[in-house]
């Protein structure tokens, strides 16, 4: 499972050109399925996301946590980050997780994160969408579980 986070100032998603979720300040998250991902790799990434210390405190440090902050945060499902580009130039996406599969662990993590307190929204899986992104720092980091 992979993450692609990017701590925003707010951000949105929008489907057929109504907006279908909307948060200030905190993080999009572009989550990908591979292949053989299970519960395992979801709970360990809400875990480690909910936790992370990617926002800054009072004297600019990064030290504070989504949860410190009381962010919210959009989860997009997102195969291309199972990419592979290491041959031709048009990229397969054989190592993304069908569908049947993909699905249902992106919404376990959302449930996992909200678990963890992170009020959480999310895109709309299989749906061409556009998401606007108001990266704040700019600040991107990737997780690989």
């Amino acid at each position: 499972m992979r993450a692609l986070l990017q701590r925003v100032s707010r951000a949105s998603v929008s489907v057929e050109g109504h907006a279908i979720s909307s948060i200030g300040k905190g993080l999009l998250i572009l989550l990908g399925v591979g292949h053989g991902d299970s519960e395992e790799q979801a709970k360990f990434l809400a875990e480690k996301i909910a936790n992370l210390r990617v926002f800054e405190d009072e004297q600019g440090k990064t030290n504070l946590s989504i949860l410190d902050v009381k962010g919210e945060a959009i989860v997009v499902s997102q195969f291309t980050l199972y990419a592979d580009t290491r041959k031709g130039r048009r990229p397969s996406f054989i190592d993304a997780a069908l569908p049947d599969v993909a699905e249902p662990l992106v919404s376990r993590f959302v449930e996992l994160l909200r678990g963890h307190g992170v009020p959480t929204q999310t895109g709309k899986f299989g749906a061409h969408m556009q998401v606007e992104i108001h990266n704040d720092g700019p600040v991107t980091i990737w997780l690989e579980k």
